[in-house]
């Protein structure tokens, strides 16, 4: 408990360990919700949350609670002011993520604290891919409510935790009932393996974070240039400046992001998040950020971590580049383009 409260800034007493940010999410939206649900009735969340966040929203609106979706801008980032005026009276939560799962952008965080403490509104982060990877601070940040997991920081996967503010105290319904480990907030038996592991992870994670993220920004920029120096063509989704170093999503004009995947066998990349990666629906996130449909189709997003070699970074910069060349190769669109015919104002006739 102690090594990952001291990673973010808390007390080890207000570390609550589960099975994972998924579970943590739901303890903290449903959680709060159902708590307070007396006399709060309203949620602010964004468009671009991860899936849990989003769908634990859904179910509370079935419930007849009351969501508001903040959308972000072509950068993936929240407009505060909008924040702002989204907040009443009976709003009992705000829920944004600190960096995005699929784009790699870090949220203003800090300014939200802010805001939400001046409203008096508890403020929840899943900071799942936060964690280890930038500086994480539950006072600075001003959070009531923080997810974590364990197998984003190279610790075991199936355990995670759940930071809980102790003062101003921060109360949740328990989604899980029973012997009453865990504060009673989260009933059953804590599998010590895992939480041991999630401790040492987190412990690693506090030496290597700053050499990590030297490491992993030159990594980062060798792959983009590497790619840009030979192909054109190439967008980055997201806020430049606002990132973490190791997400990088990038989507290639006139070529189909599966056919892609599927020449980039050797690659471990995704199109989209890991977790919605089985439907052939265009990011929600990217279609969030007004990524043309076509170019959502067209995104892959690279990780690059801890144990990334530059040999692999090559490796991955030759096969994508030959892929897409081949596919552009097979493209008409792309001929046309070349050719300077205006793609958009083409009248797509039915046979």
């Amino acid at each position: 408990r102690a090594q990952v409260a001291a990673l973010i800034g808390a007390s080890p007493k207000e570390i609550v360990f589960t099975s994972g940010a998924t579970e943590s999410n739901n303890i903290s939206i449903k959680g709060v919700m159902h708590f307070y649900k007396d006399k709060k009735r309203h949620i602010i969340t964004t468009q671009t949350e991860h899936k849990c966040v989003l769908d634990s929203c859904r179910h509370l609106q079935q419930e007849g609670f009351e969501v508001t979706y903040l959308p972000v801008g072509s950068d993936g980032l929240i407009d505060l002011d909008r924040l702002v005026k989204e907040i009443r009276p009976d709003t009992g939560l705000v829920s944004v993520m600190a960096v995005n799962n699929e784009i790699g952008v870090v949220q203003p965080v800090e300014e939200i604290g802010k805001i939400c403490k001046e409203f008096n509104v508890p403020f929840h982060t899943d900071a799942a891919q936060a964690l280890g990877k930038i500086k994480v601070d539950v006072e600075k940040w001003n959070v009531s409510l923080m997810s974590l997991s364990g197998h984003k920081i190279y610790g075991p996967k199936g355990v995670g935790a759940l930071y809980l503010r102790r003062r101003p105290r921060i109360r949740v319904e328990p989604q899980m009932n029973g012997g009453g480990q865990e504060r009673g907030i989260r009933s059953g038996t804590v599998p010590t393996p895992l939480v041991v592991g999630m401790g040492a992870a987190c412990e690693l994670a506090m030496k290597e974070m700053e050499y990590d993220e030297n490491r992993i920004k030159g990594l980062q920029e060798r792959l983009l240039n590497g790619i840009r120096e030979k192909i054109d063509g190439v967008l980055v989704n997201g806020s430049m400046d606002r990132r973490y170093v190791g997400n990088l999503n990038l989507s290639f004009a006139y070529v189909e992001g599966e056919s892609l995947l599927m020449g980039l066998k050797e690659v471990a990349v995704s199109s989209g998040s890991a977790c919605t990666s089985a439907s052939l629906e265009p990011s929600y996130v990217l279609r969030a950020l007004g990524v043309d449909e076509d170019m959502a189709h067209t995104s892959i997003r690279f990780g690059i971590g801890r144990f990334t070699t530059e040999e692999e970074i090559d490796r991955a910069v030759e096969l994508t580049v030959k892929q897409v060349e081949k596919l552009r190769e097979m493209s008409p669109l792309y001929e046309m383009v070349k050719e300077g015919i205006d793609i958009k104002q083409i009248q797509w006739a039915q046979h």
